[in-house]
């Protein structure tokens, strides 16, 4: 194929999750699967449905999304925001296949082909956003990443006695969704065997390709043991009870277990006599020098565990549950624990014994290699049917529905382990396993042999994610007027405004705080997809002199500093509050001040029927003409009556308004009268009140 990038032919991929950087398993799973197109000659273009942003600024974190890198690795790249709320729970026995895919996803998809005809492919990320395939014109081959299986997942989460916060559903909406693609890839092989009793769509086989790094070499001895995660349920789960067993009649002649990864946030206390959090760690290798041993004591999950992959290419032994090597194939009994108790009886079974760990490392090496083996050939398939219908694309659409489902679907790649389950009736390809839940840091891959193509970025994860939402993520010695950014003074605040894809820092050196990101309405046109954004950063200065600015009706998100961080001092955050005054709001209401005293303020009004409960975190200003300060939210009080107020959801997608009354306090005697902006990590919510209200 054409070495040029634009002589290429093109896939593209939708994914609600981004490229980079590469801090979760299924963002490595996204990463690897674009390597390995890229290797097999096709250029990438890139969609990223903000699901992840929406999620993340939910629970008031700075979404770790870094576009500017995506922009470097993919042709082309583009932005669909989220602004229809996901659920997070259902009331359902399970979620609907589309629940999680509205209209804006298949708007982008009908007009990134009517844009990009040529592009003979598409990569769906997730059974739940498949609905976007019926946007897809003839012709064009489809394909789903399935990721995991859905059908009945909450039913892990059972033992637990715990809810999951991820998408699940039925296996008639599984199906649904899965017939929908020409081609279902499934990470692991009992996935498979599930989705090709679901759908007559074609099923293959396929796993993420490790290189390896290391080769396998028995350590003199166990001093340390290792787990590496990303902070999702399956991990912390897992990790706890392991945690509690390990502590269990420790003594220091036993091996230290050291964690790393975004999973440490998640763990607060653990760490004591032989447990260590490493937290964030700019490189894998640094991680793997301190593990003599990984540990995998997965109680539940789907897909494939990709930190067994990774310890597995650093020429790490392995020692974990089924689950947690479940897709691998193992055979070796230190693989197939039965749970955490067993993972730590086999931990010191081998830290006792210098023969039994020089087993485990030639059987962890031997599993590896028979899944390297495997991966690759299940890669050269996936290339070489996309290739096909590339040559083929002159010709008809390569499958009409229920046409080229005959015996020759079914092929072993080269494994003794690695096997398929059986079916009476026609089967699936079979590659290996892939999966979803892996975590690192700064893989670099040694020079290909095959032709120049987009390289991804080093797979910079965790420590290079907490690098650059602190403040020292900066543009180096830039200043802000040089690079076409603008700068805002007054009341004690400096303002600047950047148009970029610098998306990934919530601070900057120079610039100051994060405080708000653009949000561009619409749909239909190349300038609403562009991943570059406008984006506020605030700091304060010792002059007070001069009003804030009035930036106007700006639709944007905004950052954690309005809610959780509070960085700024309070002054510099009324400032801030005066200058955003007028953004648009996602809700709107009226309000009375029915009680004021010293620094005391109550006011009657409504509020979205979601914060009523007074859990949320919230942020308070009040502004009136020229002035403002923040007040601080002491009490929201359901009330039985209801006075006549005037409520508009700009969203459509709010529940039901709620009357409630707000304490608040202030540092000051707080202004009568004005609109009250009334901010949550997700939501900004104005409340008029006439001065004709206070008391």
């Amino acid at each position: 194929m054409a070495s040029d990038p634009a002589q290429k032919p093109a896939i593209l991929v939708l994914a609600p999750m981004p490229a980079a950087p590469v801090s979760a398993g299924n963002r490595r799973r996204l990463a690897v699967t674009c390597e390995a197109l890229t290797r097999g000659g096709f250029a990438i273009d890139l969609a990223y449905y903000a699901h992840e942003d929406q999620i993340y600024r939910r629970f008031g974190q700075h979404p770790p999304t870094d576009l500017a890198a995506m922009e470097r690795t993919f042709r082309h790249v583009f932005l669909i925001e989220a602004r229809t709320v996901i659920p997070l729970k259902t009331r359902s026995t399970a979620f609907g296949i589309d629940e999680w895919c509205p209209d804006e996803v298949g708007d982008f998809v009908a007009w990134y082909f009517s844009a990009y005809p040529a592009t003979g492919a598409v990569l769906v990320n997730y059974v739940f956003l498949s609905r976007a395939l019926e946007r897809v014109p003839p012709g064009v081959l489809r394909l789903i990443d399935t990721h995991d299986r859905f059908a009945g997942r909450q039913t892990q989460y059972r033992p637990f006695r715990a809810e999951p916060n991820f998408f699940y559903t039925d296996a008639a909406g599984e199906a649904a969704g899965l017939s929908r693609a020409d081609i279902v890839l499934a990470i692991q092989a009992a996935e498979a065997g599930s989705f090709a009793g679901l759908t007559d769509s074609r099923v293959l086989l396929l796993p993420p390709h490790f290189p390896a790094r290391k080769p396998f070499a028995a350590p003199e001895r166990v001093a340390r043991i290792g787990f590496l995660g990303h902070g999702n349920d399956p991990n912390l789960f897992s990790i706890g009870r392991f945690i509690r067993a390990w502590r269990e009649g420790w003594t220091a002649d036993r091996p230290e277990l050291v964690i790393a990864g975004e999973i440490c946030r998640s763990l607060p206390g653990v760490e004591g006599p032989g447990v260590r959090l490493l937290g964030y760690l700019d490189r894998l290798e640094d991680f793997y020098a301190q593990a003599d041993v990984v540990v995998a004591p997965m109680l539940m999950g789907s897909g494939l565990k990709m930190k067994v992959g990774e310890a597995l290419s650093f020429g790490r032994p392995v020692i974990g549950t089924e689950i947690g090597l479940e897709g691998f194939e193992p055979a070796e009994p230190a693989h197939r624990c039965r749970d955490a108790e067993a993972v730590k009886a086999a931990v010191l079974a081998v830290s006792q014994d210098a023969d039994a760990l020089a087993r485990l490392t030639r059987a962890s090496e031997a599993l590896f290699t028979r899944y390297a083996e495997t991966a690759l050939a299940a890669e050269a398939e996936l290339i070489g049917l996309l290739r096909a219908h590339e040559q083929g694309r002159a010709s008809p659409s390569p499958r009409t529905r229920g046409e080229g489902r005959d015996d020759h679907r079914t092929r072993v790649y080269p494994s003794s382990d690695l096997s398929c389950p059986s079916r009476a009736s026609p089967t699936w390809d079979v590659g290996a396993t892939s999966g979803s839940e892996g975590e690192g840091a700064d893989q670099r891959e040694p020079p290909s042999s095959t032709p120049p193509h987009y390289r991804l970025p080093a797979r910079s994860a965790d420590g290079e994610v907490g690098r650059a939402l602190s403040p020292r993520a900066g543009r180096g010695g830039a200043k802000p007027e040089a690079d076409g950014a603008r700068v805002f003074r007054g009341g004690g605040l400096v303002l600047t405004v950047e148009t970029s894809t610098r998306s990934l820092p919530a601070a900057d050196p120079d610039l100051g705080v994060l405080v708000a990101t653009e949000r561009r309405p619409g749909h239909g046109t190349a300038a609403v997809y562009a991943p570059q954004r406008q984006r506020w950063f605030a700091r304060a200065e010792a002059s007070a002199a001069g009003n804030p600015p009035d930036l106007g009706a700006l639709d944007v998100a905004l950052a954690p500093e309005w809610v959780r961080d509070r960085t700024l001092p309070s002054a510099a955050r009324a400032a801030l509050a005066r200058a955003f005054a007028r953004m648009q709001a996602d809700w709107e209401t009226e309000g009375r001040i029915v009680g004021q005293a010293k620094d005391c303020i109550e006011i009657e009004t409504l509020l979205p029927g979601v914060l009523v409960n007074g859990l949320h975190p919230a942020a308070a200003f009040l502004i009136a003409g020229e002035g403002a300060c923040e007040l601080r939210l002491e009490r929201v009080t359901p009330l039985h009556r209801r006075r006549a107020l005037a409520y508009a959801d700009r969203t459509g997608r709010l529940p039901a308004p709620l009357p409630v009354s707000l304490s608040l306090r202030a540092e000051t005697t707080p202004l009568a009268g004005g609109q009250l902006l009334f901010l949550t990590d997700d939501g900004i919510g104005r409340i008029a009140l006439p001065e004709a209200s206070a008391p």
